[in-house]
């Protein structure tokens, strides 16, 4: 997504836990004739968040687009293997991370007029996914609705949202899923394709507000 948008003529901060891995993704969008800067963020540290924001907003003068995009899964994935710290991990950056974000990027929405908002969620946070598991399923249906709130309360602001609802997409965190077979990754949905449509939905009339974009790697039969 950071990539896209920087062809597409924005300037991009990158926020993450992992500082190295988004300074080296800055440097090469530099590289390449883009406006990148790193900004190291953890969505569980609410005032960290608070602080990034203004920083961020303050490199650019506002925040134009939000990508909320952190979350994580567990391995342990039913209620006949719960592990609970890994439960509270899920909650934890998946809805209250998202919620410390969203909440930290609304005040410099609305003093420039508007914004929009695109959150990552999940097929499994439209329909219910045994393969993704009950934290992240719930979690992300939890994100959906957050995501719906703020068009039903801050459209007067400006402030449009959109949740996007993908299923399999070829990342790190599919790769870990129990029992998925990496070789099927190249017939998932693809991180540029994700990151094509959070580009479209950006560029949207402002007077249109897309709710939910809800998409899955076609089922083609395999040998």
């Amino acid at each position: 997504m950071a990539r896209r948008f920087a062809q597409a003529g924005y300037a991009v901060a990158l926020s993450a836990r992992g500082h190295d891995q988004i300074a080296k993704i800055a440097a090469q969008i530099n590289a390449d004739g883009g406006q990148a800067k790193a900004f190291a963020l953890d969505v569980n540290d609410r005032e960290f968040v608070e602080e990034s924001a203004r920083k961020i907003a303050g490199w650019r003068n506002g925040i134009s687009v939000l990508c909320n995009n952190a979350g994580l899964n567990t391995p342990h994935r039913r209620w006949d293997d719960i592990d609970f710290a890994e439960w509270d991990a899920i909650i934890d950056t998946n809805i209250k991370g998202a919620i410390n974000v969203i909440a930290a990027t609304l005040p410099v929405m609305r003093a420039a007029g508007g914004g929009v908002m695109i959150h990552t969620s999940s097929w499994a946070g439209r329909f219910n996914a045994p393969a993704a598991g009950v934290p992240y399923g719930a979690s992300k249906h939890a994100l959906s609705d957050l995501s719906a709130s703020l068009n039903a309360e801050e459209g007067k602001n400006g402030i449009r949202s959109t949740a996007l609802h993908p299923g399999e997409v070829a990342t790190p965190l599919l790769l870990k899923r129990p029992g998925f077979d990496p070789a099927l990754a190249a017939m998932m949905i693809q991180p540029e394709d994700m990151a094509d449509l959070a580009l479209s939905v950006a560029r949207m009339n402002p007077n249109i507000a897309i709710h939910e974009i809800t998409l899955a790697p076609v089922r083609r039969a395999t040998n």
